[in-house]
């Protein structure tokens, strides 16, 4: 005697189709991809109120980068080759100086990252920003 299946409806909880799943798997990866680093600039963000320790007064040496662009080492206005060879000039003769960068607030970040860059590229990798007291209201 043989048997006969009958197929029933629970049959067809055995063969569930994953495709729609992995349509919706990737879609949610691909929307999660696209938000997340906008979410990193989306913050609002207020910096806590610092004052910092005072500046050092021996083994330092003062570069300013003024609103116009002007590079000032020593209290004399430099080229920027200029600047690049007495810094190579001044790291061997005295390794332990520490540099101050003082920027023009109205200046562009890449004017000050492209000298903190030309100070690091000349050998000094201590490196101190200048910034303005914070006033107390």
């Amino acid at each position: 005697m043989a048997r006969k299946k009958v197929r029933s409806q629970l049959d067809a909880i055995d063969e569930i189709n994953m495709t729609p799943l992995i349509d919706l798997t990737f879609l949610l990866l691909i929307i999660f991809m696209i938000t997340a680093p906008l979410l990193e600039y989306g913050v609002d963000v207020s910096p806590p109120a610092m004052n910092a320790e005072k500046l050092p007064n021996e083994h330092s040496r003062v570069i300013n980068l003024n609103q116009h662009g002007q590079i000032i080492f020593d209290q004399a206005p430099v080229s920027e080759e200029q600047l690049l060879e007495n810094l190579r000039r001044l790291q061997q003769l005295a390794p332990e100086t520490v540099l101050l960068l003082r920027a023009d607030g109205a200046r562009p970040y890449r004017d000050v990252m492209g000298l903190m860059k030309m100070i690091k590229d000349s050998g000094f990798v201590n490196i101190s920003l200048v910034t303005s007291a914070e006033s107390n209201e």
